[in-house]
């Protein structure tokens, strides 16, 4: 798959090695307005010269900037925070490891996604939970009412659902509803995609939307109680193999 040249050229800049980098946002949701910016996720590799350093090692690397006329945001995080983040019921990190939008790969991070089942927890619904309830406060409170917020609200209680349900990570909320059926989403999404990224809804049916932000948050609950997924990580040890090998590679 091929993407804009200008997301190639800004990650070929890079200050460290790279283990991967995806594309992560809108874009992976399957909702980008036509002005959405670019959320470019993924995982660098400190060397080891700058890990054993009395200076503080740069564990997170930001990139923010609009390049020639595209707007890019690239943030990545060390080895080792990284592993840390994944072990750690993280659901950002989870997505961005099985983002199918690859700017970036290397063998290691085809082994780092061979990882993913053993880092599944049944407590990655606490993420969802979390992450939805920030959601759903933003959209409530804004007047009017705008329709990425809301997207964000039912495009994570799906993704959470659909995880405890399957063990499976998906954050595209088009495939998504391609399984649940919300009778509402499709219009939603064409609004998104045809309007400006802080487009808004002329007549936000707010009941409606908010019975169905309750009623799937119940469902994300019974997926959470009935989850069949383990109660930790078992990915420790393979983790900490890949970490070791990536940093000798690059001494």
């Amino acid at each position: 798959m091929n993407f804009d040249q200008r997301l190639y050229d800004v990650v070929a800049a890079q200050p460290y090695p790279l283990l991967f980098i995806t594309i992560s946002g809108a874009h992976l949701y399957g909702f980008p307005s036509p002005d959405s910016d670019y959320d470019l996720r993924g995982s660098h590799i400190l060397p080891v010269r700058e890990i054993v350093s009395l200076n503080e090692p740069v564990e997170t690397v930001d990139f923010s900037d609009v390049v020639d006329g595209l707007e890019i945001d690239l943030v990545t995080h060390d080895l080792h925070k990284y592993f840390n983040l994944l072990l750690k019921r993280n659901g950002y990190v989870l997505e961005q490891i099985c983002s199918p939008l690859v700017i970036h790969t290397t063998p290691e991070f085809e082994e780092l996604r061979s990882l993913v089942p053993a880092c599944l927890t049944r407590h990655h619904a606490h993420h969802y939970f979390g992450f939805v309830k920030t959601e759903w406060r933003l959209f409530s409170k804004e007047n009017p009412h705008r329709v990425k917020p809301l997207l964000y609200v039912f495009r994570v209680l799906l993704t959470g659902i659909h995880l405890m349900k399957t063990g499976q990570v998906e954050s595209n909320l088009v495939t998504l509803n391609d399984i649940y059926k919300l009778p509402y989403i499709p219009d939603l999404i064409a609004r998104k995609l045809s309007g400006a990224e802080q487009s808004t809804l002329p007549e936000a049916d707010t009941a409606l939307y908010e019975s169905e932000y309750l009623r799937l948050t119940t469902l994300l609950e019974v997926a959470f109680t009935e989850s069949q997924l383990p109660e930790s990580p078992t990915a420790n040890s393979p983790l900490n193999d890949l970490l070791v090998r990536l940093r000798l590679k690059n001494l």
